[in-house]
C-alpha cells in the first residue's frame, strides 16, 4: 500500500503561482510512476501531468503545457507540480496518483493509489 498526501493548494490571483507537493509513504521502496489530475465542479477528473519513476520522461495536458512543471525527488518520496501563470480555469481539486511500474498513464483508471486532493482556486 502507498499513502499519498497532497499539500500546497490555496487561493491565488490569475497570473500567480503555486507549488503542489505530494508526499508518499508506505510501500515506497517499489518503483512507481506518478500523475497529477484535477477535477472541477460538475466535470470529470482530467489528466494534468505525469512523470516516470526515473524522472526522465514527463507528459502534460495541452491546457497546461508551458505553464506547469512536474518533478520528483525520490529520496524524499515526493512529487511536485509547479504551476505558473495560473488562470481561473485552473480552479479545481488537484489529486496526485501513483501506479507501480515505469509507465506513467494518462487515464485515471490506470492508477492504483490516490491522495485526498488539495483545492486550488484562481481568482480573476
Amino acid at each position: 500500500q502507498v499513502q499519498l498526501v497532497e499539500s500546497g493548494g490555496g487561493l491565488v490571483q490569475a497570473g500567480g503561482s503555486l507549488r503542489l507537493s505530494c508526499a508518499a509513504s508506505g510501500r515506497t521502496s517499489s518503483r512507481y510512476a506518478m500523475g497529477w489530475f484535477r477535477q472541477a465542479p460538475g466535470k470529470e477528473r482530467e489528466f494534468v501531468a505525469s512523470i516516470r519513476w526515473s524522472g526522465d520522461a514527463t507528459r502534460y495536458a495541452d491546457s497546461v503545457k508551458g505553464r506547469f512543471t512536474i518533478s520528483r525527488d525520490n529520496a524524499k518520496n515526493t512529487v511536485y507540480l509547479q504551476m505558473n501563470s495560473l488562470k481561473p480555469e485552473d480552479t479545481a481539486v488537484y489529486y496526485c496518483a501513483a501506479v507501480y511500474g515505469s509507465v506513467a498513464p494518462l487515464r485515471p483508471s490506470e492508477y492504483d493509489y490516490w491522495g485526498q486532493g488539495t483545492q486550488v482556486t484562481v481568482s480573476s
